[in-house]
């Protein structure tokens, strides 16, 4: 069964191949670009992988998480309970668990309960989001089973000082103010953000008397990078992230509700290249916390919490022989947890990892990886990954990538005191098989990609009663296939500039003991946008479709399937020869359509917002 779906997904990719558009990266090595990259293996070594960067224009037309700019620029499905409530992503149908987050080349999934909630993260306080798609547990670790996004800081040695303040007010009482400076030369840079959100979140459930009784927010996000070369030879970087949100949750159709959850999450990176022709290495030192505290009831003074704190320690080195690149990497860290529902706990964790990208000629290059974890508290699995690209032509060229992927349990799952007296110790780490075939053809100014995949879940981890407590056991193996179709057009003519993007996402994600469709995992998914500028003028348009949802475990009940537009229009101003102003007006649900992404949890109808930017 499994090698006929394998052979599915090869014959759909390969019979309905349409006209590409293909960038083909130049591959040459440039010392320079591996050390301010971020996250240079993310390039170098995923030849034969579906990458997505979405680019600094992308993430200020987004709304003000991370949620807004996914769910209509990338094939993620999002469960959102309630708008800014808490956004679980479905990548490829699988968890949020599954999918990994990843900040300047470090895994930021909680310890607490392996995933992020996209709605504390703020797009655009980064340079670029990227997707990648697939497996990419060898290069960061647990969780990237679906796939990862990558959030990127990166540093501009260049003569330049700049600021910006950004204001914003829209329907719902809705408040958004941040700014931002960056300054440097060829020696030394620095990049410093702040962003604060407010909101009633008050909207009305079309079709109904209600509204969305007790859904404010806030949050403050901080944003700091800052880059020194110490010598030709030698350059000293540092990036930090605070979150600070207090949000209360929202009522349901069916539900009052009356609870708060307070957040706080730091994050603190220093990292010291050292580099020459033939090599390059980078020993990185981050510490990482997040606590949080819930109150069932605002109005009183109790709450349940928890809270974690990881240092990590990390050595990349890569070396350059010709044609080959080969990078080892070395990390550890110590973790420690605590929380109502947890005991104290630590988990001391050490990891090895090989890369290797080997470029045989112009036409082809591929790469083979292998990770080992050493755990104080579970046996993690010996993991490979094999990805390849091959350019037939300056028209077409064809990518594979294969990869075993992980998912380790998190302090929840293993220290949960309800499961017994010292939790639930026997639970082993989620494995999973992954096959990925792409197709890319090139011509002028069109971009189509294609790419077919399977992928293979077994001891998916699972909370499920046990008398009168719930349990986490390992009990389910799940499948995965399907096909993703991502279309790109960019035209420019005098002063006019034309920008068209879609994507077309089939996704089958079944419970091999049941037959039924995973929760919350549409079979169809379909982005538009479309973006038009003229001088100091633009318009962009953006549409989603959602298919029907399972919200039930026998696929009884559902979320009917749904779409909602978004419409634009910016204009630029210069002020003066220092100053420029940007105004942005959209319109969000454009058709005011009443829909929900999660059962009874209505999302917001037809709402404005007027956003202006000066930058000096």
């Amino acid at each position: 069964m499994i090698l006929k779906k394998a052979y599915f997904v090869f014959l759909f990719t390969l019979v309905t191949s349409t006209v590409l558009f293909a960038q083909k990266v130049k591959d040459s090595i440039v010392v320079l670009d591996e050390v301010v990259l971020t996250d240079a293996k993310l390039i170098r070594f995923s030849n034969g992988v579906k990458i997505r960067v979405l680019s600094d224009s992308i993430l200020k037309s987004s709304n003000s998480s991370l949620t807004d700019l996914l769910r209509f620029n990338s094939t993620i499905y999002f469960k959102e309970n309630g708008y800014g409530m808490v956004s679980s992503p479905s990548f490829r149908g699988t968890s949020a668990q599954q999918t990994a987050v990843v900040w300047n080349g470090i895994n930021i999934n909680s310890q607490l309960n392996g995933q992020t909630d996209f709605n504390t993260i703020i797009p655009e306080n980064y340079n670029n989001v990227v997707v990648r798609s697939g497996g990419g547990s060898v290069q960061y670790g647990s969780g990237a089973i679906g796939g990862s996004i990558h959030l990127n800081d990166e540093l501009s040695f260049k003569k330049d000082a700049s600021q910006s303040v950004l204001l914003s007010y829209g329907s719902f009482n809705s408040k958004k103010a941040s700014f931002n400076t960056t300054a440097g030369d060829e020696k030394w840079t620095y990049n410093f953000g702040i962003n604060y959100m407010d909101s009633d979140n008050d909207y009305k459930y079309l079709e109904t008397d209600k509204v969305n009784e007790n859904g404010e927010f806030n949050s403050v996000n901080i944003n700091a990078s800052f880059g020194y070369f110490i010598s030709n030879h030698h350059l000293l970087k540092f990036y930090h992230n605070t979150f600070i949100g207090d949000r209360n949750f929202s009522s349901t159709l069916t539900a009052p509700s009356n609870s708060n959850y307070e957040d706080v999450t730091t994050r603190s990176l220093i990292e010291w290249n050292h580099f020459n022709t033939k090599s390059a290495g980078k020993l990185k030192l981050a510490y990482l916390s997040e606590e949080y505290k819930y109150f069932a009831n605002k109005d009183t003074d109790r709450f349940t919490f928890g809270n974690s704190k990881n240092i990590l320690a990390n050595y990349d080195y890569k070396l350059y022989l010709n044609k080959v690149t080969l990078n080892g990497i070395a990390e550890y860290s110590n973790i420690r947890g605590e929380g109502t529902s947890i005991e104290n706990v630590e988990r001391n964790f050490f990891s090895t990892t090989v890369l290797m990208s080997h470029n045989v000629n112009d036409k082809l290059n591929y790469g083979i990886s292998i990770r080992q974890e050493f755990v104080n508290d579970y046996d993690s699995p010996f993991i490979v990954s094999v990805d390849g690209k091959y350019q037939f032509s300056s028209m077409y060229s064809a990518t594979i990538n294969a990869s075993k992927n992980y998912r380790v349990p998190t302090f929840n799952d293993l220290y949960w005191t309800g499961a017994g007296a010292s939790g639930n110790k026997d639970l082993v780490p989620e494995s999973s098989l992954q096959l990925d075939l792409g197709n890319v053809f090139t011509y002028k100014n069109v971009e189509i990609k294609l790419n077919g995949y399977y992928l293979n879940v077994d001891n998916l981890i699972q909370w499920r009663p046990n008398g009168i407590v719930w349990t986490p056991v390992n009990v389910a193996k799940t499948e995965n296939y399907g096909a993703e179709l991502e279309v790109a057009f960019n035209k420019s003519f005098g002063k006019h500039d034309f920008n068209f993007n879609g994507g077309f996402a089939y996704t089958i994600a079944e419970n091999k003991e049941t037959g039924k469709q995973l929760l919350y995992v549409p079979k169809e998914k379909v982005t538009t946008g479309v973006s038009y500028s003229y001088n100091n003028w633009g318009a962009f348009y953006q549409m989603l479709y959602n298919g029907k949802a399972y919200s039930t475990t026998d696929n009884t009940d559902f979320v009917k399937g749904y779409s909602v537009s978004n419409l634009g229009l910016k204009r630029s101003l210069d002020l003066n020869k220092k100053v420029n102003l940007d105004v942005l007006i959209k319109v969000n649900n454009l058709f005011n359509k009443n829909y929900q992404n999660v059962a009874y949890r209505p999302m917001p109808n037809r709402n404005f917002q007027l956003q202006i930017i000066t930058k000096f």
